[in-house]
Order: C-alpha cells, then structure tokens, then sequence
C-alpha cells in the first residue's frame, strides 16, 4: 500500500502541473483540464488532511502545528474560492487569480512550517 504522504505529494504535485496547464492554455477551460485539476486538489486536501490529524492524535504535536493547519486552511479555502469564481467567469479574472496565486503562495508555507515542525519532532 501506498503511504498516504506519496499519495499527497503526487497529487498536490499534478494539481499544480494541471493548474499551470490550464493557466497557459487560457479560457474557455479544457473541460477535462479543468475537472482533472479540481479533483485532485479535493484529494490531495482529504488525504492531507486525514494524515496531518493521525500525526496530531498519535504526537504530542506542538502549537505551532495547529497555527499552520489553521494557515494552511485558510489558504486551501482562499484556492477553492478563487478557482471557483475564475470559473464562473462573472468577475474580475485578473483579481480572482492573484488571490489564486497568493493563496497558493499560504498553502506551500504552511505545508513548508508543518514540515519542518514535524521533522524537528524527529531528531
């Protein structure tokens, strides 16, 4: 069986190709594009997320990890608003990806922090 952290970083890892993929391909989204991209986003969250709390609830996980689930939250929920509204097509594009992109830039540092705390547990 796969470890779940393989099974997260390949998908955040193709969520972020196909993201790039529809960004230079432009509008109207490839369908297939599009819907491939968003579902392995939803993914790459659950099985995150199913992870980080087996990692809390068997460690005794230090404050900093919950500051950076928090962080890391409100950037995956910055993501799915964003994308979604980009794809609605009734509001400001530009404006709508930059918050895609800010939001991405929350999620990698708190994965980043989340990291880091957890192997400084390690050692």
């Amino acid at each position: 069986m796969l470890n779940p952290m393989i099974v997260f970083a390949l998908a955040f890892a193709l969520t972020l190709v196909f993201g790039f993929w529809l960004s230079r391909k432009g509008k109207p989204y490839n369908g297939a594009l599009f819907n491939a991209h968003k579902l392995l986003a939803l993914g790459a969250v659950i099985v995150f997320a199913f992870q980080l709390y087996t990692l809390v609830t068997t460690l005794a996980a230090p404050p900093l990890v919950y500051l950076f689930a928090a962080f890391g939250a409100f950037g995956v929920i910055g993501l799915f608003g964003a994308g979604a509204l980009m794809s609605a097509e009734k509001f400001d594009y530009a404006r709508l990806r930059n918050i895609h992109r800010l939001a991405l830039g929350i999620v990698l540092v708190a994965l980043a922090g989340s990291v880091l705390v957890f192997s400084g547990m390690q050692t």
